[in-house]
C-alpha cells in the first residue's frame, strides 16, 4: 500500500509560495485546497505546487446554495473546475444535511460520472452541515450507494453525537470500509477539535481516533491500495482562542506537523524493514 500526507491550505497566512516551501520542507506530499476561479491565479497556484513537487487534492466545501437544484449546478461547475487541473484526488463536502436523500443523491451520481470520465478519485467528507453529517444518516447512504467512498473526518461525528461513538460501533466500522482519505483532526464530545492533541488531558480522544485510523490503514494494507491523509487541524474558530483578543491557544502549523510525524512514525515502514 501507499500513504501520502497533505497539508491544508486552510488557515495559512503566508504567501502561497512561502507556504509551499514550508510544506515541502516539513515532509508533506502535497496540499489540500480549493482553487482560484480566475485563470491566471489558478495557473500560478498550479505552477507553484509543481515547483515544490507537491501534489494537489482539490477541495470542495462551497455547498452554500439552499436550493437543491442550484446546489447541484454549482457543485458540477466547481468539480469540473477542480478536475481540469488534474489533481491527485478531489475531496467534497457534498450536499446539505437538510436535503432529502433524493435531493442529495444526484450529487453522488454526478461525482461518480466525473470521476470515471477523468480517472481522478472523488471522496465525500463526513462533515457537519453536509449530507454525511452523522453516523446513522451516513449508513443510509452507504447502503443505498455501494460505490460511495469517503474522506473520514470522524471528529465531526463525535461532536454531532456528543461522544467518542462508543454506541455507534457498527456505523463506524462500515464507514471505515468506505474510507480512502482521512482528515486527521482530533475531536471530542463537545467540539470538532481539541485545543492541542499533545496535551495529556486529550489522551483518551487521541487514542480513540488513532484506533479508528489504525483500522483504515490495516484495510488498505491488506488490499494493497492507497490512502490519503490530510493533517487538518484548523485556525480560529476551530482553534480555541482567548476571549476578546481571539489569540489562539496553540499553534495550528506546529500541531499539524506534529500529527504528520506522529502518523508517519506510526504507519510508514522504515527503509530497513
Amino acid at each position: 500500500m501507499s500513504i501520502k500526507f497533505y497539508a491544508p491550505l486552510w488557515g495559512n497566512t503566508r504567501s502561497f509560495e512561502e507556504f509551499c516551501k514550508h510544506v515541502a520542507e516539513a515532509g508533506y506530499d502535497g496540499v489540500e485546497m480549493e482553487l482560484p476561479l480566475e485563470v491566471k491565479a489558478k495557473r500560478e497556484v498550479l505552477n507553484t505546487l509543481k515547483e515544490y513537487d507537491l501534489e494537489l487534492i482539490g477541495q470542495y466545501y462551497q455547498s452554500f446554495e439552499p436550493d437543491p437544484v442550484a446546489n447541484l449546478d454549482a457543485y458540477r461547475r466547481y468539480l469540473e473546475h477542480l478536475l481540469e487541473a488534474g489533481p491527485a484526488a478531489v475531496n467534497c463536502q457534498t450536499g446539505k444535511d437538510f436535503f432529502s436523500f433524493e435531493e442529495n443523491e444526484p450529487h453522488f451520481s454526478l461525482a461518480r460520472r466525473l470521476s470515471e470520465a477523468s480517472g481522478i478519485p472523488i471522496t465525500h467528507e463526513t462533515h457537519r452541515g453536509k449530507c454525511l453529517y452523522s453516523a446513522p444518516v451516513a449508513v443510509g447512504y452507504f447502503k443505498k450507494i455501494p460505490e460511495l467512498r469517503i474522506c473520514l473526518d470522524i471528529s465531526h461525528w463525535g461532536n454531532v453525537h456528543e461522544s467518542l461513538l462508543e454506541d455507534q460501533k457498527e456505523a463506524v466500522e462500515l464507514a471505515i470500509t468506505r474510507t480512502d482519505h482521512i482528515h486527521s483532526r482530533i475531536g471530542f464530545a463537545e467540539g470538532p477539535q481539541v485545543n492541542d492533541p499533545r496535551a495529556p488531558e486529550w489522551s483518551h480522544a487521541l487514542q480513540a481516533h488513532l484506533g479508528w485510523w489504525d483500522r483504515v490503514v490495516q484495510r488498505h494494507r491488506m488490499a494493497g491500495t492507497s490512502l490519503r491523509i490530510t493533517t487538518e487541524f484548523g485556525p480560529f474558530p476551530y482553534m480555541p482562542s482567548l476571549a476578546y483578543t481571539q489569540m489562539p491557544v496553540a499553534n495550528q502549523w506546529e500541531i499539524n506537523v506534529y500529527m504528520l510525524h506522529l502518523l508517519k512514525d506510526r504507519y510508514l515502514e522504515s527503509p530497513s524493514s
